[in-house]
Parts: C-alpha cells; structure tokens; sequence
C-alpha cells in the first residue's frame, strides 16, 4: 500500500506553551509512550514520534496521510546520539555537522540497523540537530531522537505557528508545543554524504 488511510482520531489534543514548567516533560512522556506530538523547531513545527517505535512511525504517516515510500527525518538533540542512528558519520559529513549543527541543516548518513524500517525503505536515513532549545530539550528528555517530518496534511502548508498545526492534526497528536511563530518558513537544506561524492538533494 502506497498510503496510509487516516481513520478518526479520538486522541485529546491539548496545547501547551512551551515554557510553562511541565510542558517539556509532558510532551516528552508523550513521545516515550508511542504516542504522537507537534514541536518547534528553527525553521517549521514538527510532527513527532519515537524514532525507535514502528507503531508511532506507521502513525505519522497515517496522520499526514503520507505515502510510506518517502522516508521521515530524525532529529537528534545531541551530536552523542549520532551513531545510535547512523552505521557510520563519514569525514565529510563531520565537517558540516562540526560548522553547521545545530541548524537547519539534514544530513543523509548511512542508515543504523537498529532504526525500523517503516522510517525509511533505503539504506539512508536524514538526520539533523535543530538550532532550538525547546526542540532539543523535549528530544532528549524523550530519548534522545525523534522522527520528525512538518506539522501538516501531504500537500498542504506547513504549520509556522502551534495552532495552525492544531487545525491540520488535532486528534492525532497529543501534544503541540506553541513556542510562538517559527522564525523561518522554509525546510531546511538537505546534503546527501552516503555515497562517494556530496550531493545538495535540496537548498
């Protein structure tokens, strides 16, 4: 099957700013327990799940009504965590993660095995470290990656502020993280570093 259907989601969706005391950990808890959640990033709100979780991968894809060929990027709040996602970081890759991370800069490294496979049908897997605090803060209170694609239906705009991201996915998240409008409105640049020579898959 190509695509996900998107049955009624009877899931509470509950808003919460992003530096009430509490928010963090409760979006973060969300996550742990396989459930879906809406972040800030540095450059457009992230739909979010478990990286390591297949229930929560097949979810955003049935949430975004995606189809299941098109892999879903990781995001990592710290650079420690790299090599639980990737088989390896080649010298090429590390320069840019040294100069640009945090950033909104996704990087293609050669695919961890330990990663499941509805993330990704290839031996590649997208990885970044968003440049915002409360993103890293809730990743890593979650385990440390997240996978996390835009915060809106396929082929509708992507959400630069919580509540517009609440229209499009309420009832299948849990959680929306409202960190104010985000400060950019464009994805991020994509290098792919897996084979022998850099590509810009996007700028």
């Amino acid at each position: 099957m190509d695509s996900q259907e998107r049955p009624y989601a009877p899931n509470q969706t509950q808003l919460l700013p992003a530096h009430r005391p509490g928010s963090i950990i409760q979006a973060a808890e969300e996550a742990r327990a396989g459930r879906l959640i809406v972040i800030p990033t540095d450059t457009l709100y992230g739909l979010a799940g478990d990286a390591f979780n297949p229930a929560a991968i097949r979810a955003i894809y049935a949430a975004k009504q995606r189809e299941n060929t098109k892999a879903i990027p990781i995001l990592l709040a710290d650079n420690s965590d790299l090599l639980r996602v990737a088989r390896f970081v080649p010298t090429v890759a590390q320069t840019f993660i040294n100069q640009y991370w945090p950033g909104p800069l996704t990087i293609l490294l050669p695919k961890h095995p330990d990663l499941p496979p509805e993330i990704s049908n290839n031996d590649a897997i997208a990885v970044r470290i968003p440049d915002n605090s409360v993103a890293r803060d809730i990743i890593r209170a979650a385990g440390g990656a997240l996978a996390v694609t835009s915060a809106n239906l396929s082929g509708q705009k992507p959400a630069e502020t919580a509540v517009a991201a609440v229209e499009q996915l309420a009832g299948w998240v849990t959680a929306v993280i409202d960190d104010g409008p985000s400060p950019h409105s464009l994805a991020s640049t994509i290098l792919d570093c897996t084979g022998h020579e850099l590509k810009i898959l996007r700028e």
